[in-house]
């Protein structure tokens, strides 16, 4: 098992779960790529074992509150709500949405192919933590994280997961309005490359412009895409600053 070494490097990401670990262990296998025990000697666990229980967590605390939240849905309806939920699409968008890539420990091959940004290396990241809370503090653990992370995402899902996957609805409505589809402008990079913050700005094919941050270009994208929503929704959005 890897050591953590003074302080609590994984702080911002606790914050993100809605959960403090009281084992920072169990979080720390939670990031451990299969590559990254291939090839690092004395590392003998990775996250596979605790994506098993997560995945089936997360499963039993969805079908519960969808469930409770929608008591005229038959059978069939629920298990398509909870497949939008906690599919991999959905759960690779919230892992991006959290900067979760920058944390994760991947070997060298998985680092040169991009393994940070890959979804499902999100996907299997996302369940792992919830599978880690469980492991970490019971099944009251493991519903902080899902209610912070997942359950949101339940909000749009007649409108097909506008939450989950804010780029896919801008890009619907885009289409819609205008028959184009929104442009995305890198316009700034910060910070050294290991930890890189990335500014992205959206375009509207009507001249409207939004700005968004993140650990990554899709995380920017994503952010971006989010405040769009919000502002197309009447919400306060972050708007591009004036040329």
């Amino acid at each position: 098992m890897l050591k953590i070494g003074r302080g609590n490097p994984y702080r911002e990401l606790e914050r993100a779960l809605g959960y403090r670990f009281r084992d920072r262990s169990l979080l720390e296998q939670a990031l451990v790529h299969p590559s990254y025990r291939y090839e690092t000697d004395g590392v003998d666990a990775d996250n596979q074992r605790l994506e098993f229980l997560g995945d089936a967590v997360l499963g039993m605390l969805t079908a519960a509150y969808l469930f409770e939240a929608h008591p005229g849905k038959p059978e069939g309806e629920l298990t398509s709500l909870r497949s939008q939920v906690t599919s991999g699409r959905a759960l690779a968008a919230i892992g991006e949405g959290i900067g979760l890539g920058a944390y994760l420990k991947i070997g060298r091959g998985e680092e040169r192919s991009g393994g940070r940004q890959r979804a499902s290396n999100l996907t299997e990241a996302v369940e792992a933590l919830i599978g880690a809370a469980w492991r970490d503090g019971g099944m009251k653990a493991a519903e902080k994280v899902v209610r912070r992370l997942i359950l949101p995402t339940t909000a749009g899902l007649e409108s097909h997961s506008a939450a989950a996957n804010p780029k896919g609805r801008l890009q619907e409505l885009s289409q819609a309005r205008w028959k184009q589809s929104p442009v995305y402008t890198l316009t700034a990079t910060e910070g050294p490359a290991h930890e890189a913050s990335f500014t992205v700005d959206v375009s509207l094919p009507d001249g409207s412009c939004w700005t968004g941050q993140g650990k990554g270009k899709r995380a920017a994208e994503t952010a971006a895409a989010r405040a769009a929503l919000a502002d197309l929704d009447q919400v306060s959005g972050v708007r591009c600053r004036e040329s």
